[in-house]
Order: structure tokens, then sequence, then C-alpha cells
């Protein structure tokens, strides 16, 4: 793995928007093309192996809360077992997940957390930089199939579907939410499918036919939604869910994994795994570096990180949940200058791993506005 210095094509935002890529200097800098990252095969196999791995434990986790019983410990309000217990009987499919990564190239890549809910940077780590490998290394490759699996996932999802419509949910007003449901609704629609963009404001409830419907009165009959599940059963209407005929993308038993709460469970059922981090309920039982995290924190929101010679926090409205504590695992920094600390998100597509992309940050707790940047390898 080496981290290698690159001149910006000088018509790279119009590259990206021609490809639907709207949102690449939100916040700033936020697609990145004065650096990329080369992979080995070898080491894309194992980033490949790890996340397959990591998955399975995951589902063998989720499983276990379930069977257990372990809601107290996630903070999952007693309204919301019954939507859980039921998606997972009924093996409600899950369509992706994303898995955030610390690794150098060396040892085992190591489980940060999972953004099970509602992950995003999908555009960008698809269709973008794929089209940046087309134009800047074509003889290269890359691990990403994201797109083509989206849209198989999607197409063996159809079959169980009550119709072909599709509505696709988030807060209006975030810019990166609207642009990573544009391209949802192109991969919906290759995969024969029509989708409805929805605001999740305006969304109603028919108590007649018990259905959610959309601000034309029309039934909303499948919802993706990127609008996280532990807001949905917090809400008024959270007392309909559990009567709802809608089918939900992501299913309701995403509410564990997208939790924080799984981590420690995960270093409970698979002690020593390599792919993980020791982590706890309780500071108590770790010794020496440690990162506090909130069960349902977001974007680098609320963590605090306690090291020798080093304190690191952020600011936010999480932490009233509880928290989870983690053995620190410092982030990689390959740049000279020193600064660029990076994180891997690996990609879940149904069972099948799909790809990566790559966050950097001059801080070692990756946020909202870190920087996306693009990978290759070759053998």
């Amino acid at each position: 793995m080496k981290r290698e210095l690159m001149i910006p094509r000088p018509d790279w935002p119009s590259q990206m928007e021609a490809v639907g890529f709207q949102f690449h200097s939100i916040d700033g800098i936020y697609w990145d093309e004065r650096a990329c990252y080369r992979f080995s095969l070898q080491e894309i196999d194992t980033l490949e192996a790890a996340t397959l791995e990591m998955h399975q434990r995951c589902l063998d986790a989720c499983a276990h809360v379930i069977e257990r019983r372990r809601y107290d410990e996630f903070a999952i309000p007693p309204s919301a077992i019954p939507l859980i217990e039921e998606s997972w009987r009924a093996r409600a499919p899950s369509l992706m997940g994303r898995f955030d990564i610390s690794w150098d190239g060396n040892g085992p890549p190591k489980l940060l957390e999972y953004n099970a809910d509602t992950p995003t940077s999908l555009i960008e780590a698809s269709v973008a930089q794929w089209h940046w490998l087309q134009a800047v290394k074509p003889r290269a490759d890359q691990f990403n199939s994201l797109h083509e699996k989206l849209l198989a996932r999607w197409q063996a999802m159809a079959r169980a579907l009550p119709s072909t419509d599709v509505h696709l949910a988030c807060a209006g007003e975030s810019e990166e939410d609207v642009g990573n449901l544009d391209y949802m609704a192109d991969v919906v629609t290759q995969a024969g499918l029509v989708p409805h963009f929805v605001d999740v404001k305006s969304i109603g409830w028919d108590a007649v036919t018990k259905q959610f419907v959309d601000g034309d009165n029309q039934p909303i009959e499948t919802l993706f939604k990127l609008y996280p599940w532990e807001w949905m059963v917090r809400e008024a209407f959270a007392t309909v869910l559990n009567e709802a005929k809608t089918v939900f993308v992501e299913p309701p038993w995403k509410l564990i994994l997208s939790n924080k709460a799984i981590l420690p469970v995960l270093w409970e059922l698979f002690p020593e795994h390599p792919n993980l981090l020791p982590c706890y309920f309780s500071p108590d039982a770790l010794d020496g570096a440690t990162v506090k995290k909130p069960l349902l924190s977001r974007e680098g929101a609320n963590i605090d990180i306690s090291a020798p010679n080093m304190r690191l926090q952020t600011g936010g409205e999480y932490g009233a949940e509880g928290f989870v504590y983690q053995r620190y695992h410092p982030l990689p920094d390959f740049s000279a200058e020193g600064g660029n600390y990076m994180v891997i998100g690996s990609w879940i597509i149904g069972d099948e791993a799909a790809g990566i992309g790559i966050r950097e940050d001059e801080s070692l707790i990756t946020k909202n506005t870190s920087r996306f940047l693009q990978h290759y390898f070759d053998d």
C-alpha cells in the first residue's frame, strides 16, 4: 500500500458532474485528486476476505442479540423490538453496509465500526472513482464492483417487493443525501423499478389503509431511506411502524448492527479475532489507550480518544444513550508531510464484498468533512 501524489485533472469538476456527482466540493475540498492510494492484488484480496469475514460475524452477533434479547444494552426502545424480531424472522433482505477499517497493509485489517443502516459516500466510491480510474489509470484496476452488485441486488430483491414502485427518502436539505439518492434512483431504474423521491418531512400516515403515503397521498409500498432507524423509532409516527405494510430498505434488524453496542458484543463472542479490536461497555475493562464512542453517534461526533500524551475530543449531541470503549488503534498516515490519516470504507452489498472508498483527514477522527481519495491496484 502506498500513497502517491498526483496532479488533479484541470476539468475534474465537470467530469464529476457529468456522472451525477454534484457535491464534489461540499465543505471546501471533498473530492481530492491531489493524491491516491496504490494497492497490490494481494492487499485487495486481504481486504475482500476481511470484509466477508466481518459481515458473517456481524450476522452471528445480530442473531445472538435477538436470541438473548440484549436490547437494553443497545438503548433500543421496547416498541421497536417487535419490528426487529419480525424482520429478522422474515429474513428481510439487506441492501448494503460499509465497514470502516484501519489498515496500513501490515497484519490484519481492524474494524473500527460498521455503518450498517444509512451508509453514504456511495456515488463517489462507485461511479465517480471508477471514471477517475478510466481517465487517470486506464491500465490499472480498482476494487470496485459497487454499481454492478447494487444493480444485481435490487433485481434480486425486486421479486419479493409488493410492486415496481420504490420511494427514496432523505432530509431534502442535505445536498449529500440528495446526491446519493439521485444515484440510487438511477440504479433502481436500471433494475426495472420505478423510483419516487420523497422528503421525509412530507411522509404521512393513512390510518384507513395503514400505509405511509407521500406528499401526493400515494402509498409508499417500498421505502429506501437515508434516514436512520434510531431516529425513526423515537419519533411520533413510531407507534404505527408495527402496523405499516411498507417494506423498508434497510430492514429494522439493522438497528442492531448500526449501533456501536455491536462492537463489544462482537469482541465477547469472538475474543482475539484478528479483525476486531477489544471493546467493552465499561472503561474499566481496558488498559492503555482508549476510544470512547457513543452508541448512536454519526460523522465523528462525541468521540473521545485518550492515549499517552494525547487527548482528542469532538463535540456533538450524542452520549445520553450510553458509550462503548474500544482499544485505540491509530489510523495510518502514509504522507511525507504528515497529517493525512486515512480510513478505508469497505462495502458489502447483500452478502458480497463490493469495493472500497478512502477518506482522509488531518485529524485522527474521521468526520463528514473528511476528504475522499481514489485508489487503484495492479499486480
